[in-house]
């Protein structure tokens, strides 16, 4: 019976060691979700990207009796989503973060 089983614990005693070399530290485990705003944050502060206060200053106003529902960076595209309601239909209003310009309305 042991040396049935002692191949196999030999064969993989070297994953068991690899795995652990990419596991997370003690205590910290990895966040396998994208973090869109912190991308914000950094690239805001990079001077990259316009803030979104910054780019719901140029926006909102134009919007005028929608309800504004919120934003969303897509840090792939470089560019806030905000999301509008007016009688039950939902609008989006895509805007390049790093210019502010309005690339796309959505209905």
């Amino acid at each position: 019976m042991h040396r049935k089983i002692f191949p196999l614990v030999a064969a993989l005693a070297p994953l068991l060691v690899a795995s652990s070399a990419v596991a997370a530290p003690p205590g910290q485990r990895p966040d396998p979700r994208p973090d869109p705003q912190g991308e914000a944050r950094r690239e805001m502060r990079a001077g990259t990207i316009f803030s979104i206060r910054e780019i719901e200053r140029k926006v909102l106003p134009g919007k005028q009796g929608m309800q504004y529902l919120g934003p969303e960076y897509d840090p792939t595209a470089m560019a806030y989503r905000l999301k509008f309601i007016r009688d039950g239909r939902v609008t989006f209003v895509d805007v390049d973060a790093r210019t502010g310009e309005i690339i796309s309305e959505s209905r």
